[in-house]
Order: structure tokens, then C-alpha cells, then sequence
């Protein structure tokens, strides 16, 4: 499609450029001329009328989307109009760049101009210990951390096309990475949280605050201080006695707070820890219904700090109705994160992930909450990617300019057009983890894609979760679905290679254990002898094409720091099921007169079950997936 633009776009002009790379259409002054004006009623309109188009906008942003509308519905020459009224200020992902997958700079261009066609106009940056500091060579020490001059870059590429780059740092807890080196012991209360109201740690949060801001035009400074239950029960309790975690918190806050204000930021923190404070609840505290804010506790929390309401899990529209309402008290600015499930999975959790976000952001709207944020946390290592959450982020980017439901058929075109990937190609990744005895849309969190390839083929620590289901014909069926869907000509098809290869690992890999614990109580020698010499030998060489398939994958997307660990889970997984077909020959041919891992009753793994409706299985952990064994043993944990 030629396009020549007539108006003035000085300030569009690099962004205009960068999109050529992901859209059919080039600049030409023979082609059909776009008129670019400030819409009078400021909301974004399009329109083709076969000859000559338009583009209307109220922000920089908007301008973007409605150049990837024009081209979308303009290509195929019919003529149209098309108007939308923006339903949030803000609206863009958090992407996680603390839990091993830091984006390079090129990726993180990348999902910006895909986030530009889709109409975004934010993106935080989640950093624990990712960022340099100067003075504290330890922080972020081999763990990929950007430079001031990355961040920049980052910053400027998003700015060109009207989105606001932020930081999300931690200034209390979850700190675990940084904390963990002995040289820095002086600010540790406990293994996560840093050793409140404490002077040096004082200092250090303000060089935080200050390396973390100084490459972005935002004055907006997310300082973190979710789940910071520990806080006050290590080094802070030796050295000042028992205080309440709310009055800690509070002290704390207020001397960060002091140092925001101080250097011209706006302030955002999460505001779990203060309903998990004032809740009557002994579990799910954060999300409790009944939970009422005292009046005490309200007026001692500071009014100028925007407070982000965070669920990521729950269906219907009451439950978000009710949390908002809980957190009315506070008397702050709220705004909302939802989540994109890539967490603990090699896939996304779609099924949860597309009803939790359908049911909060038609809410929120309601609610009159005016920013929502899409999170990708990368919990354990991150073996999925944001890649392959682009449908998630553009379902919530539809629903930013959509009053109410977004139109299936719409978000169907939509992601096809922004992405160059199906919809239905998107949703089979759901499928690696809702499997035969998981709860519909996986309501009840399961990763099976993950523990089924992480456990142990001896040791069976998940064979009681998935006894007597078809998980093996269910893997099978999931390769052929994502080989028959695969496009080679889009250029993100890669990102289904992993997902596939998974998929082949598992058909074969699944019900191993239970058939080698069948065939050895059974003393079926001759199976037993088929699964050492040719099954596992099969299972080891698709572990070794998949691990080979990632690796190529998180090399393209994030810095080399954190593939290790991946790669050490991988050899782990090869080496067991070496170890496995060693110990079975060394049985069938009379070596040894059984193998004591197999004679081993085998037990629900946790509570979270089909037996009880709970899922087929979660773990947070690859190393309570791998073993029940001592992976590390600290003494003192503080």
C-alpha cells in the first residue's frame, strides 16, 4: 500500500519509518494521500474512501494506531470509517526483567513497535536488580543488567512513538538476587527484604532511585514493596526488637517516599501488603472479600502515591468489583494490573489468562480506574517469553478502545494483522498446560508442560497427578495441531518451535514413570528392557532437540546471563534419564536386585489435585520438581 502523508508529522516521522518493518506499506509521493490532523473531539478516526484517507488523532500514540488501521482495513482498497474513543489513560505490559529474561535492546524495539500498532501507550520496566548502580558492583552482577545508555535507548525508541517508559523497581523486599552476596550483608533484614529505616540502606535506596530514573523522560517511579510479609523478622528483629510490619512498612515508605518527592518523581507502589495488613483472612489475604481498611491505617498512608491493584487469577466481574471497593479507603489514585500468564510455563495460560483480564477491565472501566497495566512475570527462570503473549497485550489493547466486550472477529483480525500470527495459532499454547484433568480454561492453575518435563522418570514425583489420563495422546495431538498451524512465512513463527519440540518430548515423556513403576511391580522384564534401550533413548534425543530449539529462541530475545540456568535443567533432565536407563539394565540383567526408587509408593504431590478439583498439578519450583532431595541447604537463611 503507497501512502503519502500530508500534514504535519515532524514528530511522527521515525516512528512512521520504524513501522514500515512490520506493516505492508511504503511512502511514496504517488500514493494515496493521507491527511494527518488533531481530532476536534479527540478520539482517533480513520477513514478511506477509496481515493484519499485520514488520520485523526489525539495523542502521539493514537496516530500509530491508526496508521496500522489504515492499513489494515484500507489494503484490499475498500473504502471505510472507523472511530474509536480511548477507555484508559494508560494502558501497556510490565515486562519482567528480573528472573533471568532480560530483553535485549533490539527485542525491546521490537515489542515496542508491535505495542505501537496496537494503540499502547505505556510499558514498565520490572527491574529488582537489572539496572547499574555506581558504587555497588554487585548489584545485578552477572545478571544481565542494562546500562544507563541501554535504558536510554529503550526510552527514546518508545518515546518516538508516544509511549511512556517507566521503572519498576523494588525498594523494600524481593531483593533476593542482590541480597544474596556476602559483601553487601549490611543491608539484609532477611534473604528478600532490606533492612528498613536503616541508614546505609537509606543511602542506598536513593542511589537506587536515582540510577533507575535518570534514563527516562517519565517522572513516573514505580518503588515496588508487594509481599513483603518477612519484612522485620531478621536482622531488623535482632537489632531493634519486635514491631508491627504495618508500622515498619509506613516508616520506611515514608523516608522513600521523601526521596521521590525530592527529586521531582511520581510515586506507585503495590498495594497488596496494606489489605494483607488489614485483612481478618488467613489465606488469600490480599484478596479477601470481607477486607475493611480502618480508619487508623488510612489516614497514616501517604495520599500522593498511586496504589496498583494487582490480580492476575480470579473470574467474574463481582469479585473485581469488590477488591476495588476494598481498596476505596486508602483514598488514593488506583489504577490495575492484570496479568498475562507466562508464568511457571513454557506456554500461556490463555484459557485464565483471556477470562480474568475480559471480567477486570470491563470493571475497571466501570470503576472509573483510568490506567491498567498487563504483567508478564517470569517466575523460576522464565522459560515462556513475551513473544508469545502478544495476543494477551492485544486483548488489552482492544479493550482500551472498546466501551464494553471486545468483538471476537475483531481481536481475531486484529492480532493477525499486528503480529503476523493467527489467533488460533496463539491459543494453542494454552494446551501444554490445560490438559485431560485440568479444570476448564485451567481456572485452577496448572503447569504440567513444566513438571512432566522436569521430573524424574524414577522418582515419579507427579505419576500420582496424571495416573490413568491420556497425557501422552494428548501431547501427540498438540504437536500435530502446532505443525499443521505454523506459518514460515510470518517472521515470529519461530516462537512456536519450542512449544512444538515440547510437545514431542511429552508424548514420549508423560507416562513413562507410571509405565516403568507398572512394569516393575509387575516384573515384566522385557518392558522394562524396551524402556531402557528404546524409549528413553528416544526421550533423551527430543530433550536434546528442544534444548537446542530454546536455546536458539532466548538467544534471538534476551542477554546470554540466565540461559545457564535453563541449560543446567535441560542436562539435568538428560542425565536422569541416562541414570534411569543405566539403573534398569543394571536390574533386568541382574546387577542389583531392585531399584529402591521404584519400589517407592507414589503420592499425590500436593494438595492441588484433580482428585479434589484443584488442577492436575502446580509447582512454582523446579527444585521441588526435580527432587524431593536437598538442592541448597542455607543455615542462616537471614
Amino acid at each position: 500500500m503507497k501512502l503519502r502523508f500530508d500534514g504535519d508529522i515532524q514528530l511522527l516521522e521515525q516512528g512512521i519509518r520504524e513501522l514500515a518493518q512490520e506493516i505492508p506499506f511504503e511512502r511514496s509521493d504517488d500514493g494515496i494521500p493521507v491527511v494527518v490532523e488533531a481530532s476536534p473531539i479527540g478520539d482517533l478516526e480513520v477513514g478511506f474512501n477509496g481515493q484519499e484517507a485520514y488520520i485523526r488523532y489525539a495523542q502521539k500514540h493514537q496516530f500509530f494506531r491508526g496508521l496500522g488501521l489504515l492499513v489494515q482495513r484500507g489494503q484490499g482498497g475498500e473504502a471505510f470509517q472507523h472511530q474509536e474513543t480511548q477507555r484508559f489513560d494508560s494502558v501497556g505490559p510490565m515486562f519482567d526483567l528480573s528472573r533471568n529474561g532480560v530483553l535485549t535492546v533490539d527485542s525491546f524495539k521490537l515489542m515496542l513497535r508491535k505495542m505501537a500498532l496496537m494503540g499502547m501507550n505505556t510499558v514498565m520496566l520490572y527491574m529488582e536488580d537489572t539496572y547499574e548502580i555506581e558504587g555497588e558492583p554487585y548489584f545485578g552482577y552477572m545478571r544481565g543488567r542494562y546500562t544507563q545508555e541501554e535504558i536510554r535507548s529503550i526510552d527514546d525508541y518508545a518515546d518516538q512513538f508516544g509511549i511512556e517508559a517507566f521503572p519498576s523497581i523494588q525498594t523494600l523486599a524481593h531483593l533476593e538476587e542482590f541480597l544474596k552476596w556476602e559483601p553487601v550483608k549490611e543491608y539484609k533484614d532477611t534473604k528478600g527484604a532490606l533492612l528498613a529505616n536503616d541508614e546505609r540502606v537509606l543511602d542506598l535506596v536513593e542511589r537506587m532511585i536515582e540510577a533507575s530514573s535518570a534514563p527516562f523522560r517519565s517522572r513516573k517511579m514505580h518503588i515496588g514493596m508487594d509481599e513483603a510479609e518477612e519484612v522485620g523478622r531478621g536482622k531488623y528483629l535482632d537489632k531493634n526488637g519486635y514491631a508491627e510490619r504495618f508500622d515498619i512498612m509506613v516508616s520506611h515508605l515514608d523516608k522513600v517516599l521523601e526521596i521521590v518527592r525530592r527529586k521531582g518523581l511520581e510515586p506507585i507502589m503495590w498495594s497488596d501488603m496494606f489489605l494483607k495488613l488489614a485483612s481478618k483472612s488467613s489465606e488469600n489475604e490480599h484478596f479477601s472479600h470481607d477486607t475493611e481498611i480502618p480508619e487508623e491505617m488510612a489516614s497514616r498512608i501517604p495520599k500522593d502515591v498511586e496504589m496498583v491493584y494487582w490480580d492476575y487469577a480470579h473470574i467474574g466481574e463481582e469479585h473485581y468489583e469488590q477488591l476495588i471497593e476494598n481498596h476505596r479507603p486508602l483514598g488514593t489514585k488506583l489504577s490495575f494490573a492484570g496479568g498475562v500468564w507466562v508464568f511457571n510455563t513454557f506456554g500461556v495460560n490463555y484459557g485464565l489468562s483471556l477470562l480474568a483480564t475480559a471480567d477486570a477491565l470491563k470493571v475497571c472501566k466501570r470503576e472509573g480506574i483510568r490506567d491498567v497495566y498487563a504483567t508478564m512475570w517470569g517466575d523460576d527462570g522464565m522459560e515462556s517469553n513475551p513473544y508469545i503473549a502478544l495476543l494477551g497485550l492485544q486483548f488489552y489493547a482492544e479493550h482500551a478502545y472498546t466501551e464494553a466486550d471486545v468483538d471476537q472477529a475483531w481481536l481475531e483480525e486484529r492480532v493477525k494483522f499486528c503480529t503476523g500470527i493467527d489467533y488460533d495459532t496463539f491459543l494453542l499454547v494454552k494446551d501444554l498446560d490445560e490438559t485431560p484433568g485440568s479444570e476448564p480454561n485451567n481456572r485452577k492453575q496448572s503447569n504440567p508442560s513444566k513438571f512432566l518435563l522436569y521430573q524424574d522418570v524414577l522418582l515419579g514425583l507427579f505419576d500420582k497427578q496424571i495416573e490413568g489420563l491420556p497425557m501422552n495422546d494428548h501431547y501427540a495431538a498438540l504437536e500435530a495441531s502446532i505443525q499443521a498451524k505454523r506459518n514460515s512465512e510470518a517472521a515470529l513463527d519461530y516462537i512456536f518451535d519450542v512449544p512444538e519440540k515440547l510437545s514431542r518430548v511429552l508424548k514420549l515423556k508423560s507416562e513413562i514413570g507410571i509405565d516403568l513403576k507398572r512394569a516393575y511391580d509387575a516384573k515384566d522384564h522385557e518392558t522394562m528392557r524396551s524402556i531402557a534401550l528404546d524409549t528413553l533413548p528416544k526421550i533423551i534425543s527430543a530433550v536434546k532437540a528442544l534444548r537446542a530449539s530454546h536455546r536458539s529462541q532466548w538467544l534471538s530475545m534476551f542477554k546470554p546471563f540466565g540461559w545457564e540456568v535453563i541449560d543446567i535443567r535441560y542436562g539435568g533432565v538428560v542425565h536422569r534419564l541416562e541414570s534411569a536407563a543405566d539403573r534398569i539394565m543394571d536390574y533386568v540383567e541382574g546387577r542389583i536386585e531392585r531399584i529402591e526408587e521404584l519400589e517407592q509408593e507414589r503420592l499425590v504431590f500436593s494438595t492441588r489435585n484433580r482428585f479434589n478439583h484443584q488442577g492436575i498439578g502446580w509447582s512454582s519450583y523446579y527444585l521441588r520438581m526435580a527432587s524431593p532431595n536437598v538442592f541448597f541447604h542455607v543455615m542462616n537463611p537471614f
